[in-house]
């Protein structure tokens, strides 16, 4: 379906919810908000299936989480590249409409769908773990705790995948990413009350960091080093390495 959910004025702006309203809606609104989201969806897939082969040639079943999942298509992007049986895939996400869709429409017997709050779900015997677009709508006190959690459950030769929207430390590149993404919504589609609607439901519930931010908390948490594979705009990704 076509998003259309801030296409008409409103009175008030509730904060921004994953609720039965966005699922309906969700793949077409991640496309048309996030540069590069496929490619992400891809790479993301790739790299954790290559990790978990090469896992799986020294200990089975090979186990992968994917946080804040919502509709899994990174789960699903891992399964389809996954070419072992022996590997044991969970998509964990707080919504229950979003893990209600997402398991209506899983055929892989690999994969699991679990409503939890990710901040404390069972992530033991982790071999990956993909953690996008999550940390931004995790409260800032928070991440690192949530990190630290993560990097507890992971082997010695464990693999985080993170991909954030970022901000950049100085106004000027910032600005001219930011001005760039609202552009590109533009393109896609999105009218500048859309657009203003939702950066208003966004405002308390998603609060983005600079890259310098998420490297310092992934040192901070136990990571050994981490790689950015993916910068788009003012998107990114990272291969965290326990």
């Amino acid at each position: 379906m076509r998003d259309k959910i801030f296409s008409e004025s409103k009175a008030s702006i509730a904060d921004f919810e994953f609720n039965k309203e966005v699922v309906d809606v969700f793949p077409d609104m991640i496309r048309r908000s996030i540069p590069g989201y496929e490619t992400i969806v891809g790479i993301t897939g790739l790299i954790a299936a290559n990790h978990i082969h090469t896992v799986a040639r020294s200990r089975a079943p090979a186990r992968l989480y994917d946080l804040g999942c919502s509709l899994g298509a990174n789960t699903a992007s891992v399964a389809q590249q996954c070419t072992i049986e022996d590997v044991e895939i969970f998509g964990v996400d707080s919504s229950e409409p979003m893990i209600a869709e997402a398991r209506a429409t899983n055929r892989d017997r690999r994969v699991q769908f679990i409503c939890d709050d990710l901040r404390r779900a069972d992530i033991s015997g982790a071999d990956v773990v993909i953690c996008n677009f999550v940390l931004q709508f995790v409260p800032r006190d928070e991440r690192l705790a949530l990190l630290q959690h993560i990097h507890a459950h992971l082997g010695a030769d464990g693999l985080l995948l993170v991909s954030e929207k970022v901000k950049h430390d100085d106004s000027q590149p910032h600005d001219f990413y930011d001005a760039t993404h609202l552009a590109w919504k533009r393109a896609n589609g999105y009218s500048e009350l859309e657009i203003s609607q939702k950066r208003s439901a966004l405002e308390n519930v998603m609060q983005i960091d600079t890259e310098a931010e998420h490297e310092a908390r992934f040192t901070q948490a136990g990571f050994s080093r981490c790689e950015q594979w993916y910068r788009c705009l003012n998107w990114a990704s990272f291969a965290v390495h326990a």
